[in-house]
């Protein structure tokens, strides 16, 4: 090893969300639009998708049709396809509709958890063990996806303490894994370290992967900075879609191309075709019906070799 080496892992595990967090801001695409990407997304060989999400309609429009979507998904198989809940209810819907494997949010912060969800952090941590309950037994899992883990558009920064707790006392409850969010976009490779390390200290033994936003053009270096601390499971949304809707300034994931470009060049692998993904962007843009955030989406794929000009 020289200087210059990077210590990362042979394998790195990327789920797609962008049918759930790239869709939720956007107007309501048709279901047969909806069912174009995830053919295209299957496509390209990801092996976790995130399908949809089990909550109100009238809170997030853009899935109002998350049923119809779960009744289409055995179409493709070797796809691990999870749901985003945001309580019991929704969990109940998730499971009757066919999908076990659930993601369930809790707010580390007090003021995010209430305009996101009408109660507070502990309430909300309350419920993970119905919803854990209601997982297993449906032969599924369940992942809490702890949002503000870093920062809050109303409470500003979260202190580390706080997002530990929330943690443990959801592994405690029955979680079966975690997913740090930095649903704003406003951390940075050393802060990221630095809370994985207290999460893990706190949770040995329990997987814990990331949900990162390009808010301020950090994403990719915060990913990598976790990917170097040991995660190996990352969320990225085709395109760069996304956003939270109970979030002010909240924009775009960390684009599923543009994590594939970094690490597939970097030696690491992802499973996923660079091209199929490119190609699923472009169905994407379709359906959304506006251009996509994504500088490789735009950029066009890795670069080729020219020809030299004449003269």
């Amino acid at each position: 090893m020289n200087e210059f080496d990077l210590v990362l892992p042979a394998v790195v595990d990327i789920r797609e969300v962008g049918m759930r967090d790239g869709l939720q801001l956007e107007a309501p695409v048709p279901l047969a639009a909806k069912l174009a990407m995830l053919e295209a997304l299957v496509a390209t060989g990801v092996r976790r998708i995130e399908a949809t999400s089990f909550v109100s309609p009238k809170a997030v429009p853009a899935l109002a049709d998350a049923d119809q979507v779960a009744g289409e998904l055995s179409r493709w198989g070797g796809v691990h396809w999870s749901a985003l809940v945001a309580n019991p209810r929704g969990a109940t819907r998730a499971v009757d509709a066919g999908v076990a494997n659930l993601e369930y949010v809790v707010s580390a912060s007090e003021g995010h958890s209430r305009a996101n969800a009408g109660r507070s952090t502990a309430e909300a941590v309350g419920a993970v063990a119905d919803i854990a309950a209601l997982a297993h037994g449906a032969g599924g899992t369940l992942e809490v996806i702890i949002a503000t883990a870093w920062d809050c558009p109303f409470d500003g920064r979260t202190p580390i303490p706080r997002t530990v707790d929330v943690a443990r006392a959801a592994v405690t409850a029955g979680a079966d894994q975690l997913c740090l969010g930095d649903t704003i976009g406003t951390t940075t490779p050393l802060r990221v370290v630095q809370l994985l390390d207290a999460v893990r200290r706190a949770c040995p033994g329990v997987p814990v992967g990331v949900h990162l936003h390009d808010t301020r053009g950090t994403g990719q270096a915060n990913a990598l900075a976790a990917i170097q601390a040991g995660v190996t499971q990352l969320d990225s949304s085709v395109g760069g879609l996304g956003g939270c809707p109970f979030a002010p300034g909240a924009s775009g994931n960390i684009a599923t191309e543009e994590l594939v470009y970094m690490l597939e060049e970097s030696g690491v692998r992802t499973g996923l075709d660079l091209d199929a993904v490119l190609t699923a962007a472009r169905v994407t843009e379709r359906a959304v019906g506006h251009a996509l955030p994504s500088s490789l989406h735009r950029a066009g794929g890795r670069s080729e070799p020219r020809s030299a000009p004449i003269g």
